[in-house]
């Protein structure tokens, strides 16, 4: 006899390959464009906010004269690193607005598509 575990696993498994209905699809599209507006600036930010991060402390490193005795540029050094750490946000706030207004036509449109099935049920 099959198990209670087997059973919901088989049909996990089944659920996997059944074809989707036209509203399964239309929601999983509706989610690959949000990902596709938010992923490219979320990764820009953890690269830029890393790399200035890196540009911090080497001119921290700089001026406590642990990586040589260059006071004056690693304050210069430190100075773009901050810099740097404090324009990340405005910078991925303006990749966002960009992006929401490139895809905001079909986002609308698919969800407006979504919302109107929803309410006719």
């Amino acid at each position: 006899m099959e198990t209670i575990n087997e059973k919901k696993y088989a049909e996990n498994i089944r659920r996997q390959y059944a074809p989707q209905s036209e509203q399964q699809g239309k929601l999983n599209r509706l989610k690959s464009l949000d990902a596709k507006v938010r992923r490219p600036a979320i990764v820009f930010a953890y690269v830029f906010g890393c790399v200035g991060t890196l540009i911090l402390g080497t001119g921290m490193c700089l001026a406590m004269k642990v990586i040589g005795n260059m006071v004056a540029a690693g304050i210069a050094v430190g100075a773009v690193g901050i810099v740097a750490v404090c324009v990340n946000y405005f910078i991925y706030k303006a990749i966002i607005k960009h992006r929401k207004n490139k895809y905001s036509d079909q986002i609308l449109k698919l969800s407006d598509e979504l919302l109107n099935k929803n309410t006719e049920d």
